[in-house]
């Protein structure tokens, strides 16, 4: 099979843990071991999140005393491409000798217009303690919400229109190469409807949402969305608290999932089946060759009876 892989930004560097590089080299460690199974049986595509990574680098670039204004997004996105997509290609390389592997640095078209600017809801960074957060907002123009365990910084998160490098994604994997792209999903561009020019946006792209559309594009048989859980639950973190292991994409969408959390994964696995009759899931890293065998996760499946 042809898989989409995305992996979550919080499977590169867990909840809690300091964003030391050590620190993310020993869990892109464990990314290659739960890979490498499902590598020399399928054809895979990686894409992965970039959340707590270019939060980190956000703080870093407004701390930075040499620089008359912070770093934009966009830019700070593309940094996490490559850093994070090197850690993976050279931990893949050890993990797969004799497979060709390659990085590359992916852009998303976005609309100029889309509402989601005014509208953050895309976490990033680290967490903070409430009257911290309110604090950090004050200071930098920051806009902050509740995530799951404290507060984090919010910022847009416009719908992808299209990768503009999904044909040379296709040619390497012609060519026998596991590609590494679309990386935080993708550096957020505009393109001016008059001459095509291409302008960075201050936004971070979902990449499940993208990882669902590059499926589509390259019309991969599985999207395989990892994460820190071992599925998708309902009333998460409540007692009423129930696996969901098994669904279609209207089951998954009546069920509201929040949007700076799972609710971007069960929406992009509901898109991909719907638009491509494929078959979609989400779980833990750890298990991904289960996953993808049924044997753990949730299974999102086309519904039949709609067809």
């Amino acid at each position: 099979m042809r898989i989409v892989v995305a992996l979550g930004g919080n499977a590169l560097l867990h909840r809690g843990e300091r964003p030391d590089a050590a620190v993310q080299q020993a869990n892109i460690d464990r990314v290659a071991t739960a890979l490498a199974a499902l590598a020399h049986e399928h054809e895979i595509v990686l894409t992965h999140g970039n959340g707590p990574q270019i939060g980190l680098l956000a703080m870093e670039s407004a701390s930075d005393p040499a620089l008359s204004a912070p770093y934009p997004l966009h830019l700070l996105g593309a940094q996490t491409q490559g850093m994070i997509g090197s850690l993976l290609a050279c931990t893949l390389h050890d993990a797969l000798p004799g497979r060709h592997i390659a990085t590359l640095v992916t852009h998303t078209l976005v609309r100029a217009d889309d509402p989601a600017f005014a509208r953050p809801t895309k976490f990033v960074g680290q967490v903070y303690s409430r009257d911290t957060a309110r604090s950090l907002a004050r200071e930098r123009g920051w806009h902050i919400a509740q995530d799951t365990t404290g507060w984090r910084r919010v910022v847009p998160s416009p719908a992808p229109e299209h990768i503009l490098e999904t044909d040379t994604v296709h040619e390497l994997l012609n060519s026998g190469t596991l590609v590494i792209c679309a990386g935080g999903g993708g550096v957020p561009v505009t393109a001016d409807d008059d001459t095509g020019a291409l302008t960075g946006v201050e936004a971070v792209v979902d990449k499940d949402l993208t990882a669902a559309l590059l499926a589509e594009d390259l019309k991969a048989d599985f999207l395989l969305i990892l994460t820190d859980v071992p599925c998708v639950y309902e009333d998460y973190g409540t007692p009423a608290q129930q696996p969901v292991l098994d669904a279609t994409p209207a089951e998954l969408r009546r069920k509201g999932f929040p949007e700076g959390s799972m609710g971007p994964k069960t929406e992009g696995a509901a898109r991909f089946v719907e638009r491509t009759g494929g078959l979609a899931a989400i779980g833990a890293l750890d298990a991904a060759y289960e996953i993808v065998h049924g044997r753990s996760g949730t299974l999102i499946r086309p519904d039949l009876a709609a067809g």
